[in-house]
């Protein structure tokens, strides 16, 4: 308490000692028990009051020590059980995380990450991938803008996420305890494999292998694609110490229609620690479609191209840039997109007619509009000469068909007349347009089906700004090139709609998360927020049947699979309340990652303790690097003074003693006859 208050309080003994006096005593000089009780009472009364006016406060000081952060990160992945090192792990952490010297000097804490970074999770190297990337986005979340050490137990091996070389802050020094055995194994492995998923009956497709070698000496090895028992590709393939990869392309034959799998195999005479690095399987699914679309323009425009290159990224889509005039026959094409048509594409709207091929009309200010309404009956447009930008606002009740929104309310504005876009068929808006910000009537992308016709509509020029914008976002332009091909499909497509869609792939690899999606619609044709999804799968080798709920998300309901045996399985999903089903297949490739390395990466682990100033260690110099970091004084505890402030006396027993006294005052002068 300060000088003032002090003050106050001794003041207020003398106002409540003083008032007492002169209430009880100052003409009254009769010193009974009783006047002095009610003097005394009267006291305690008055000073409460005054107390209660004053609300002295008391400063109490305490001080804290902070110690510096030391976290612990442990890799939970397979790798470290292929690499037998889950023991060493153990006795490792366990000897860190207990040492007293290292709790005396910083705050040490035991985390663990295989594709997740954990802090509570036991450990036992049975994560399917590790992401050491998310290591340090963890750390910085948990420890901002501290300094710290970090001790990092881990082979090096990442197998997803971003580099981690460069994913930790500069401020914070990383110490790699390398676990596994640095003795240099002659291995030959299948480092990568890249295919399409997709090829086209009675075409050729490449297969792209990138072989590499451990080893100093010059051996021979054969390299060989096989299908079933029958090896349809197979070569000689040499390395040696200045020759330690290769890079192979093979062209097989897509002759059957269906998923076919296939399996790479690299081999040699020579002894190999590991082996399971030398197989990789893959799958290829033959397909017998391939949609022929017309792109017609009078006009030259970027949009073309990007149309084009968004379309033609899905390897079932061949897009041809027309003239109105170039076009003899439409019998070619499976789809039509008719780019700003005018008065030059009458002959080929006659066509149609009768062709009645699905088309996408895009219009802009060279659109003719009283062509559109005399060669078609779904919408009527009324537009005036002014030109005016409109942006996009999505539809969450759009239910055509699956889309999300991939941010086109912050797409830049497409151009188009101003005017009035009636609808008068069978309509669904995915897009609403805005003029800045406020809400029209018109659409600005539709979708019309009428019978097994459909017609896709987009009200506005420059889309090529939108795939631009996309590209900036996500630094790829695979969003907006999934939402054209959406587009496609849904008009390539001629089949009537079905109540439940689902979503699956043909394959998988083993140890990745496999995700199932699918939609329910009512008899409207409206997605369902209360279905009841379950699907039934089952492996077709061992005839293990389990079912599982769908969970709702948003416009969607997913299922999720973990830890799939590789295997062929069947599944099927069902609506309980309406019966509706849809029955599939995929099949999980026997492909384990973890398993692929025979030795730590000790070069980008050396490279990451260079990077943050810190110091690569191995198992047996645990001691050393406990005596590192206990000798490190950049990382000091620091002392904060804490000052907690609270009032001298709890106001309520305060009032409470109050109102007791003011209560027995008043019964005593009742009791003696002084009111």
């Amino acid at each position: 308490m300060n000088t003032a208050t002090i003050l106050l309080i001794i003041l207020s003994l003398v106002i409540a000692g003083g008032l007492s006096f002169y209430q009880y005593f100052y003409k009254n000089k009769n010193y009974n028990k009783v006047n002095i009780l009610l003097a005394l009472l009267r006291f305690l009364s008055v000073f409460s009051i005054l107390l209660l006016l004053i609300n002295p406060i008391i400063s109490r000081k305490t001080y804290e020590t902070s110690k510096t952060p030391l976290p612990i990160v442990v890799d939970n992945s397979q790798s470290i059980s292929e690499l037998k090192q889950e023991n060493i792990s153990k006795e490792l952490s366990q000897k860190l995380s207990e040492n007293s010297q290292l709790k005396d000097k910083y705050d040490v804490q035991l985390f663990s990450f295989d594709t997740d970074f954990y802090s509570d999770k036991p450990i036992d190297y049975e994560g399917k991938q590790s992401n050491i990337h998310k290591v340090a986005q963890n750390l910085k979340q948990l420890y901002r803008n501290q300094n710290f050490p970090i001790v990092l137990l881990s082979d090096g091996n990442q197998t997803i996420g971003n580099d981690y070389v460069y994913s930790f802050p500069q401020n914070n020094q990383v110490y790699p305890l390398v676990l596994g055995d640095t003795t240099n194994f002659l291995d030959v492995k299948i480092n990568q494999l890249n295919v399409n998923k997709y090829a086209f009956l009675k075409n050729k497709f490449p297969v792209e292998v990138f072989l590499q070698y451990n080893g100093n000496k010059s051996i021979n090895t054969t390299f060989s694609i096989q299908q079933g028992n029958n090896t349809i590709h197979k070569q000689t393939v040499s390395f040696s110490a200045n020759k330690k990869s290769q890079e192979i392309t093979v062209l097989l034959n897509a002759d059957r229609v269906g998923v076919h799998t296939y399996k790479a195999i690299i081999s040699t005479s020579e002894a190999e620690k590991n082996k399971y690095n030398n197989v990789k399987n893959f799958a290829v699914e033959i397909i017998d479609e391939r949609s022929e679309i017309a792109l017609i323009s009078a006009i030259n425009h970027p949009d073309l191209g990007a149309i084009k290159r968004a379309i033609e990224s899905n390897v079932q889509r061949k897009v041809t840039l027309l003239k109105p005039q170039q076009i003899k026959t439409l019998q070619d094409y499976n789809v039509l997109i008719l780019y700003q048509p005018n008065a030059e594409f009458k002959s080929i709207l006659e066509q149609n007619k009768n062709l009645q091929l699905n088309t996408f009309v895009i219009t802009g200010l060279s659109t003719d509009y009283s062509v559109l309404n005399q060669y078609q009956d779904q919408l009527a447009f009324r537009m005036s000469g002014q030109q005016e930008d409109f942006t996009a606002e999505f539809n969450l009740q759009f239910n055509s068909f699956a889309l999300d929104n991939i941010g086109f309310e912050q797409f830049p504005p497409l151009e188009n007349s101003f005017g009035n876009i009636d609808i008068k068929g069978n309509v669904n808006t995915l897009l609403q347009s805005q003029i800045r910000n406020i809400k029209t009537e018109n659409p600005l992308l539709a979708f019309a089906e009428n019978g097994m016709k459909r017609n896709a509509y987009l009200f506005g020029e420059n889309i090529w700004k939108w795939r631009v914008e996309s590209h900036l976002k996500t630094k790829s332009f695979e969003q907006f090139d999934v939402f054209m091909d959406k587009i496609i499909q849904f008009l390539a497509s001629n089949a009537s709609k079905k109540s439940l869609i689902v979503t699956h792939e043909s394959f998988y690899n083993s140890g990745e998360n496999i995700e199932i999606s699918a939609q329910y619609f009512n008899k409207n044709y409206e997605f369902e927020e209360n279905a009841q999804l379950t699907i039934q799968l089952k492996n077709k080798k061992t005839n293990v049947t389990k079912t599982y709920d769908f969970l709702k998300g948003n416009g969607e309901y997913k299922v999720n699979f973990e830890d799939l045996e590789a295997g062929n399985y069947s599944f099927t999903v069902k609506e309980n309340n309406s019966k509706a089903s849809y029955s599939g297949n995929f099949e999980v490739l026997d492909f384990e990652i973890e398993k692929q390395s025979v030795n730590p990466d000790v070069s980008r682990l050396t490279q990451l303790a260079t990077n943050t100033k810190g110091k690569i260690f191995y198992p047996t110099q645990v001691d050393k690097l406990i005596a590192e970091l206990l000798k490190k004084e950049s990382f000091p505890a620091i002392q904060k003074e804490i000052v907690k402030k609270s009032p001298l006396i709890d106001l309520i027993w305060l009032l409470i003693l109050l109102a007791i006294t003011l209560t027995t005052e008043w019964f005593v002068r009742k009791y003696n006859g002084m009111l």
